[in-house]
């Protein structure tokens, strides 16, 4: 008897070979680029968002493909395999988008996620200098007004901002409670008062930007809390859990790359 443990459905297979069509032909022509120039690969986020690939994890209703864990990370491991920048563009709008689709309320889910379908990107704002592995420390603060919430602070090293136009950002709502005093919530760019740094150099994923995001009096009506106060460190790390998979997929698509190149 053949072991097969490690042969993917068919399905599964169909997509992994038209990634790799797709990637092919209309993304890896462009990475050196891409690389070279530091800019946005607009080339492989129009492919993959004609394809429904950049965001192909949400839920068929909507407007998505619903792709589960495996499509996904298959998804990203081939578009790393022809250019390492463009596979931030499916994992950054899974990463950003699922706190929403974890903890999000139905209208939330409504409003956001069929426009992340349509192609609009979703980043993820946890990390600051002084909370990158103790996220808990996190200063990022959003404190109750009468209309909502007012957000002031700063994230660092967030991928695809100024690109993206909705951030999931982490904040802290009452520092007495450590851990259990953080709330999640939504941000578009469009909203006064955020802004963006300059792009961070770095030694690859130079076509993806890696930036500071800037709160200053970011007034957001209580409808962009995502849960309950107080849950945000919880979906945070929920999040993280689903995602961590999709850098390992990242890492083989890169080693693939270049082992097919040697």
């Amino acid at each position: 008897m053949t072991n097969d443990l490690f042969t993917l459905p068919s399905e599964y297979q169909d997509l992994r070979d038209s990634v790799r069509s797709l990637a092919d032909k209309e993304i890896a022509p462009f990475a050196h680029a891409v690389d070279e120039d530091h800019r946005y690969p607009q080339e492989a986020s129009d492919a993959l968002t004609k394809a429904n690939l950049h965001a192909a994890h949400v839920p068929a209703e909507y407007g998505g493909e619903g792709a589960d864990a495996l499509a996904v990370v298959l998804i990203i491991e081939e578009v790393a395999r022809a250019c390492a920048s463009s596979s931030l563009i499916p994992a950054v709008n899974k990463l950003g988008s699922l706190p929403l689709i974890l903890g999000g309320n139905e209208e939330q889910k409504k409003r956001w996620l069929p426009e992340l379908a349509r192609g609009k990107g979703f980043s993820y704002c946890l990390s600051e200098s002084e909370a990158g592995s103790d996220a808990a420390a996190l200063k990022t603060k959003a404190e109750k007004t009468s209309n909502g919430w007012l957000l002031n602070g700063s994230k660092k090293w967030i991928s695809n901002a100024g690109v993206s136009e909705f951030y999931t950002v982490i904040a802290q709502t009452d520092p007495s409670k450590g851990s259990k005093g953080i709330t999640a919530f939504i941000v578009e760019k469009s909203d006064p008062g955020i802004s963006f740094g300059a792009p961070e150099k770095k030694m690859g994923f130079r076509g993806s930007p890696t930036r500071e995001v800037y709160f200053d009096n970011v007034e957001i009506s209580d409808d962009r809390r995502i849960g309950d106060v107080g849950k945000g460190f919880s979906i945070a790390m929920d999040t993280l859990d689903h995602t961590r998979i999709t850098i390992a997929a990242q890492a083989l698509g890169i080693a693939q790359g270049a082992l097919d190149a040697a």
